[in-house]
């Protein structure tokens, strides 16, 4: 429907607050047919409401947002929360099916009614995005779409993305995902849109340069600031002195008015030089450019446990006829830091929820050191009471405990003026960094974290990375953040063939060696099905097509040709 250079959406002199918080003071820009935008920035500067403005779900108090005629946009809301009951309904059933199995959601219009109730926050992303995909929109609009993701979700995603044709606009703080799949950068930054070219490393590359730019010419009009105004004083100096020589007693006439012209000359002199400073202030002045947040996390161990605290003997369960794992034996030791690893539905949070008693087994044994603490931060945010405030949900009474929770909410970035408001009001992740702050405030030895960087904006991913590295308990953890992982992670309880197994390894190293199979697997079963070509081509060759084989022989001739295109992919 769009000419190759048309422009899909034009937004003009947006402004946008929320009581008396303003988030958009007068931006505009424009999204092209093909483009592919990142929207960053800090949590709750606006990414989620420029989505809702562009889709109509808010209104800009000033501006106009202009969209294609007939344009289809297909969205992915942030939080997941829908039911999955009836595939029925779609008019596009097959493209649909063709989507879910390419997510390795196998057989979904088979599934009964219990096992639609019990679907993972992957599983959930995936039947979305194949909705999304089914619909076929002409403009994708996807809020956080790797938060729950697997590595095959994650690899498909990048792919279809490729291949779609109209702009999409994603809004991510998954820094591997924005480097494999954009080519545009829109920052919100102090109620603005600052544009970037480039995926994700090109951007922070970009970014520093024109912040060292800005404040060199920051610090040199400073300089100029200073040396002006230091005339100005020198002035107002020799000025003062003139007038206090003007007034004194037993001069003469004479000498008096000369000192008056003088200090006049001098006042007149101080104006001249405070306009030219005003003037050349309000044509171009320089802000400093605004400092990286400093993001502070700091958790707290109380010491060295037993070494073994967790231990797994034949352990399995089960939903119904549905076996997610069996038969599974590992450990977890003090101190370790285990990444769970799997595809969708495999079982990883229910692990965790086994591991806090949250859900029983089924078969074998899963047991705890007695003398651990342990701390959950759950991939859900919604589980906070709304009507509460930060301070009120926390439930801190003490003096100490008060100062040290606002103190910590603001190292966090939630200052005052957040932290007294409904939780309803704050963001999908500053509602995280509420969680993590009660964490904060307690010691623990073992930290339990269900995709902890959901939500969070980039400079806390890294900022949580860094303190994490230097905590001295157990750390068992959940992320399709593959920076994340890779970064915490040397150990991994993999979830493969309804087993978990334990590698000792770290996640790239599991990933290559997983690629590495992967392909000489390829290879042979292309080489089986290149073998059985030539063979039917043969048989083919020698047949007249009235032969009663020559339909059966020209039919598998065919899936053996879609099987090798599949294998060559």
């Amino acid at each position: 429907m769009f000419n190759e250079s048309m422009t899909v959406l034009k937004a003009t002199g947006i402004e946008k607050s929320f009581e008396l918080r303003k988030i958009f003071d007068q931006i505009n820009f424009e999204v092209k047919k093909g483009e592919r935008i990142g929207l960053v920035g800090y949590n709750g500067t606006g990414k989620t409401t420029l989505a809702n403005l562009i889709l109509g779900r808010l209104k800009p108090d000033n501006g106009t947002i202009e969209i294609a005629k007939e344009c289809k946009i297909g969205v992915l809301s942030q939080s997941i929360d829908y039911e999955f009951t009836n595939f029925g309904d779609t008019q596009l059933v097959d493209h649909l099916y063709e989507h879910t199995s390419g997510l390795g959601l196998e057989k979904v219009f088979d599934w009964e009614e219990d096992r639609l109730q019990h679907l993972s926050g992957g599983e959930k992303l995936k039947l979305a995005l194949s909705l999304i995909w089914s619909s076929k929109p002409d403009f994708l609009i996807l809020d956080e779409p790797t938060n729950h993701l697997d590595l095959k979700g994650i690899k498909w995603l990048v792919a279809e993305l490729k291949k779609f044709q109209g702009p999409v606009l994603i809004i991510s703080h998954d820094r591997y995902f924005l480097d494999e799949t954009v080519n545009r950068i829109f920052e919100i930054e102090d109620k603005k849109l600052h544009f970037y070219k480039g995926n994700y490393h090109e951007y922070r590359k970009e970014k520093q340069k024109r912040n060292e730019d800005q404040f060199h010419k920051y610090t040199v009009q400073q300089k100029k600031k200073e040396k002006i105004e230091e005339q100005m004083d020198q002035l107002k100096s020799w000025s003062d002195q003139a007038h206090r020589n003007s007034t004194k007693q037993g001069r003469d006439f004479g000498m008096k008015e000369y000192h008056r012209v003088k200090a006049k000359k001098r006042d007149s002199q101080v104006k001249s030089k405070m306009k030219r400073l005003q003037n050349e202030l309000a044509k171009n002045k320089i802000e400093k450019p605004m400092e990286e947040l400093e993001i502070k996390f700091q958790f707290e161990a109380d010491g060295k446990r037993g070494k073994r605290i967790i231990e797994a003997k034949n352990l399995g369960k089960r939903y119904g006829n549905r076996t997610l794992f069996q038969d599974t034996n590992f450990y977890i030791n003090y101190g370790e830091r285990i990444g769970l690893f799997g595809e969708n539905g495999c079982g990883k949070t229910t692990l965790i929820r086994m591991v806090l008693d949250q859900e029983s087994s089924s078969q074998g044994t899963l047991w705890k050191s007695d003398s651990i603490k342990i701390a959950y931060l759950s991939q859900d945010v919604h589980d906070l009471p709304e009507e509460k405030t930060a301070i009120e949900a926390l439930g801190f009474t003490e003096r100490q405990d008060l100062y040290r929770a606002r103190t910590l909410l603001a190292n966090l970035g939630l200052k005052e003026e957040l932290i007294t408001k409904p939780i309803a009001t704050l963001s999908l992740g500053e509602r995280t960094r509420v969680k993590l702050v009660d964490m904060l405030m307690k010691n623990y030895d073992v930290l339990v974290l269900d995709e902890p960087t959901n939500h969070l904006d980039l400079p806390s991913r890294e900022q949580l990375e860094n303190t994490l590295n230097e905590f001295t308990g157990t750390i068992i953890t959940v992320s399709h953040d593959h920076y994340f992982l890779n970064k915490i992670c040397d150990k991994l309880l993999v979830f493969e063939n309804q087993k978990i197994k334990r590698i000792e390894m770290k996640p790239e190293e599991y990933m290559k060696k997983e690629n590495a199979n992967e392909n000489v697997s390829k290879k042979e079963a292309l080489m089986v099905v290149e073998n059985r070509l030539a063979t039917v081509l043969g048989e083919l060759s020698l047949l007249d097509q009235n032969h009663p084989d020559f339909v059966v022989l020209d039919h598998e001739f065919k899936e053996l040709l879609a099987q090798k295109k599949k294998l060559n992919k």
